[in-house]
């Protein structure tokens, strides 16, 4: 068994396992490693210590739980270990800057830490050629946009620090809530979009305040379109595109675990691989019309060699 092979699964073993006591012993002795070696492994491949990832995944699970009135939040805490409604509220804010009864009330969106394809790190793939992990299928290729296209919809500042996966922090998620505000007033401006066809993008960073820009928005049916207020233009412009499509089981899992372990495969191990560097940008597309399809791609621009 390779490390890696190992550390995927004790990974799997905790999914599995959330809501049980799991030690670190344990999770070393079941792959055959001592305790030691096992952690040290599991922090350098997972980028969180063994505890600290189990911790954040049983989080995670209870922001789902959170979701729905069903349950009194105590029983959801001692439902997945925490020992009392203090200890509980005090991980999750230290987590997400906020206590669970105010993530109850409003139901912000929040940074989770998903679940690794460890695997991912070790598999390279040729362009065109599908790969396959877990419940998602991943698939590169070479596009080229023969003319820009608009987009019509908000921006705000991100700092990177505080977004999953670019940052690896955990709290309210900026580009979430950009998503929710914009969803919840394109009706002002349907005559004018293409719903089923949406985007966004992470552009213009600003390295010397750790922030970039997050644009969030629908297609526009004119690339001519008027803006209308509070709305503003977007383009994607022409040129060449390296291209990852991503196909999911449900369209939760497409824009959560199945975005973050793609980007994390594409920028930390196709590119480098293939010894590409892009622009500081990156596109996310969302096809919505795609009937029984969970569909998307992120798009980034690749830089010549001879320019850099």
């Amino acid at each position: 068994m390779h490390a890696w092979e190992a550390i995927q699964k004790s990974v799997d073993y905790i999914e599995e396992h959330l809501q049980e006591d799991i030690s670190s012993e344990t999770l070393a002795e079941m792959v055959g490693l001592s305790p030691f070696y096992f952690q040290r492994l599991f922090k350098r491949l997972v980028k969180k210590p063994v505890q600290e990832y189990i911790k954040l995944r049983r989080l995670s699970k209870v922001i789902l739980e959170l979701g729905t009135d069903e349950q009194r939040i105590l029983d959801i805490a001692l439902d997945y270990g925490f020992s009392s409604h203090a200890n509980f509220t005090r991980a999750f804010k230290k987590t997400y800057g906020i206590t669970p009864e105010e993530y109850k009330k409003s139901h912000p969106r929040l940074n989770t830490f998903a679940k690794p394809e460890v695997s991912m790190n070790y598999i390279t793939i040729d362009e065109n050629v599908p790969l396959i992990v877990g419940n998602i299928v991943l698939e590169v290729q070479r596009k080229q946009l023969y003319s820009k296209e608009v987009y019509l919809g908000f921006a705000s500042e991100v700092n990177i620090a505080d977004q999953v996966p670019v940052g690896e922090s955990t709290g309210i998620d900026v580009p979430g809530q950009l998503w929710n505000n914009f969803h919840a007033r394109k009706e002002k401006i349907a005559d004018l979009i293409d719903p089923d066809i949406e985007l966004g993008m992470s552009h213009m960073a600003n390295s010397e305040k750790g922030t970039f820009t997050y644009f969030a928005g629908s297609f526009a049916k004119s690339p001519n379109v008027e803006i209308r207020d509070p709305f503003i233009k977007q383009e994607l412009p022409a040129g060449e595109y390296i291209v990852c499509s991503i196909e999911a089981e449900t369209f939760e899992e497409l824009v959560t675990t199945a975005l973050d372990q793609a980007n994390k495969y594409l920028f930390g191990t196709w590119l480098k691989n293939h010894s590409l560097v892009t622009q500081s940008f990156s596109a996310e597309k969302y096809y919505k019309g795609k009937a029984n399809e969970n569909y998307m791609e992120i798009w980034v621009i690749p830089i010549p060699v001879d320019s850099l």
